[in-house]
């Protein structure tokens, strides 16, 4: 019976030393991976910094073209307007 109480004790002493090294390879693992994480996320903010940067300088160039073409397509109107004001003033015998 002795025996085996000894034989049982040094398994579970192997087990928890076995369970030991896990953890401290699970902890150096965790290490790792949070050492990773921020390389990547300062990298991604970069990026995406750089990303954001870039559409926003292109919507502002987007909307100066379209204000341009707003103002062409408002003169364009007034002009064809004051056109047919005055050919229907002239058929009319207005002026």
């Amino acid at each position: 019976m002795e025996a085996r109480v000894a034989h049982l004790e040094s398994d579970v002493a192997h087990l928890l030393s076995a369970v030991a090294e896990i953890k401290a390879g699970l902890l150096a693992l965790r290490d790792r991976m949070d050492d990773r994480m921020d390389r990547l996320e300062s990298k991604l903010e970069g990026k995406l910094d750089s990303f954001k940067a870039d559409v926003e300088r292109k919507f502002d160039v987007l909307g100066a073209r379209i204000d341009r073409n707003l103002m062409w397509l408002l003169s364009l109107q007034i002009g064809f307007g004051a056109g047919i004001l005055g050919a229907m003033a002239r058929g009319f015998g207005w002026l």
